[in-house]
């Protein structure tokens, strides 16, 4: 599908029923008397991208006119590659174009509900999304399967006032799965459905017994409709899991080259490279994400940035740290410091300015930058983002922890447990469990500065266990540091190098390539004087950061040890 240049000019109304409705409550035929603004997004389409600008090839049919149907499948492969706000104004100039066709409302409540997003929909996308369920519902003129489907789009969106984020998204899972039933032959039914697995999965299981299903599903659809966003972009989600990434690198590679008009197609292929850390490829597929997200941001003249290019940011800094290419890591962080708007200004945005600079002066290992590390932006609105705001707290613990700076370190402790309550009050369990895991380490980091060895081991068990059974959040590429590395760092520190090695292996198995777990398994393996796995490990270690210019004195002791080994 080519990218359609829609210079169109909306109007400024929607369809909406002019009482308010309750979803148990019979529903009217909607007339041009109930008329008004629904504040849809609208204006013309932006994409950015090289070539003929695709999306990929999408096929939905539905009752609404021929006329609208080439901007209807146009809004779906926007959806499917999350573009949410190019979508919903494609929707919406449907509705202004064809005010009766109910799936054009359907869409727009689709483009606020995001599902495998970790924060819930604000306040503002849930109005949104639910008064143009309601309306869709109230349309008369409409097919049997797409009564279904709306009815399947409003068990989300039903009672959100009062009933829970995880209770509506299984509910909608719920639905979503018996229209998959009633229409086997519907590719996008199957598709959503898909999705809908992996947005609905349990976080503690470990069998990801939703996402096998989810890719199981995808992949038969896939021979038949390879150029198909939903299938590979949700390919990519159901895999996005250390021990199934390899199953995703095919849709991986493909992705990009699908619907090159999306900046967020450009980036998802990298959460398989990270996992599997191809760290050459998740640069070139994050330069071409920001790349695409400037251009998006000065095209549809957002005032400042995109939160795209920051989100992209985060991914590249952490492959550029692995491969130890700092001056590429720190031009990252420079050109973030001059970043003051970001639009919309959201989790994603709150996480980058706080993991960026965290990721480079951590690993790293500059205690003293890390101690005195200053919050940026200042006047960002931090109160909103707790989890991110005590990754900054977080670096500054741990910089003045490793300073001997025991009073600092545990008045940064102090702000992570206050920063956790807040987490537990707004019952946001899966950050407030990644705060729990940072207390844990702070502490068990404090224990280990007051001489408290026997104690801090277990701590950091405790924070390395903890973290095994957490799943990362989309969001990130990886923790800002693990537990689990820092134990083994711990153990380096107390001579106990047997320890350490088992522990860095570890890590090694769901991180592979990460650049200190090589080198801390290398130099753990040379001091218990295994020698042959103590070269395999700087070998790595020289091959996964290949970069000439490097300084990271690491990759000196590296090569100073094969030296030596090869004069022997």
């Amino acid at each position: 599908m080519k990218k359609m240049n829609h210079g169109f000019c909306c109007g400024f109304y929607c369809l909406l029923i002019m009482m308010l409705i309750s979803c148990n409550q019979q529903t009217t035929t909607v007339t041009k008397e109930a008329i008004i603004d629904m504040n849809l997004k609208r204006g013309a389409v932006v994409l950015c991208s090289p070539g003929d600008q695709q999306l990929g090839t999408i096929a939905f049919s539905t009752s609404c006119s021929a006329e609208t149907q080439k901007d209807f499948d146009l809004a779906i492969a926007l959806l499917h590659s999350f573009e949410y706000d190019e979508a919903e104004k494609v929707f919406a100039k449907i509705i202004d174009q064809e005010p009766g066709c109910a799936m054009a409302y359907w869409g727009a409540a689709m483009c606020n509900y995001h599902q495998v997003w970790p924060s819930p929909p604000t306040t503002a996308e849930l109005e949104k999304g639910y008064k143009a369920i309601v309306i869709a519902a109230s349309i008369n003129q409409k097919s049997k399967k797409e009564t279904d489907y709306i009815n399947a789009m409003a068990a989300f969106y039903k009672e959100w006032k009062t009933v829970d984020h995880r209770t509506r998204t299984l509910r909608f899972a719920k639905a979503i799965q018996e229209l998959y039933a009633a229409y086997s032959a519907d590719k996008e039914a199957a598709v959503f459905y898909a999705l809908s697995l992996v947005g609905s999965a349990d976080p503690a299981d470990k069998t990801y017994s939703n996402q096998r299903k989810a890719g199981e599903i995808l992949n038969a659809l896939y021979p038949n409709e390879p150029n198909h966003p939903g299938i590979v972009h949700y390919i990519i989600h159901s895999y996005d899991y250390p021990e199934l990434a390899a199953l995703g690198l095919p849709a991986a590679r493909k992705y990009a080259s699908i619907a090159p008009a999306s900046a967020h197609a450009q980036h998802m292929p990298s959460h398989i490279f990270i996992r599997l850390g191809l760290w050459n490829e998740s640069i070139q597929s994050n330069l071409v994400s920001t790349s695409s997200a400037k251009c998006y941001a000065e095209t549809a003249g957002i005032k400042g940035h995109w939160d795209e290019e920051l989100h992209g940011m985060d991914y590249l800094v952490y492959a550029y740290l692995q491969k130890a290419q700092n001056d590429l890591a720190k031009q990252q962080w420079d050109y973030l410091k001059s970043i003051e708007q970001v639009y919309p200004a959201n989790f994603k945005v709150a996480y980058a300015y706080a993991a960026i600079p965290s990721r480079y002066v951590l690993e790293n290992k500059r205690w003293n930058e890390a101690a005195t590390l200053q919050i940026h932006p200042v006047d960002f609105a931090w109160q909103n983002f707790p989890w991110q705001k005590s990754i900054h707290h977080f670096t500054r613990l741990l910089g003045a922890v490793h300073l001997k700076d025991i009073r600092s370190a545990k008045t940064e402790l102090k702000t992570i447990n206050s920063l956790h309550n807040e987490l537990l009050q707004q019952k946001d369990m899966y950050k407030a469990n990644q705060v729990m895991i940072q207390i844990k380490t702070g502490e068990a980091w404090i224990l280990y500065a007051e001489g408290k060895t026997n104690d801090a081991i277990q701590l950091m068990k405790e924070a390395a266990a903890m973290e095994d059974k957490t799943e990362k959040s989309p969001v990130t590429p990886g923790e800002v540091l693990p537990a689990k590395e820092l134990l083994a760092d711990m153990f380096l520190l107390l001579h106990k190098p047997d320890d350490a090695l088992a522990a860095y292996e570890e890590v090694l198995l769901r991180r592979p390539n990460r650049f200190n777990t090589v080198y801390g398994a290398a130099v753990a393996s040379e001091q218990l004087k295994q020698t042959e796995k103590a070269i395999q490990y700087y070998r790595q270690l020289t091959t996964i950061a290949n970069a000439k210019d490097s300084k990271r004195p690491e990759l000196e002791t590296a090569r100073t040890f094969l030296m030596s080994d090869q004069s022997n």
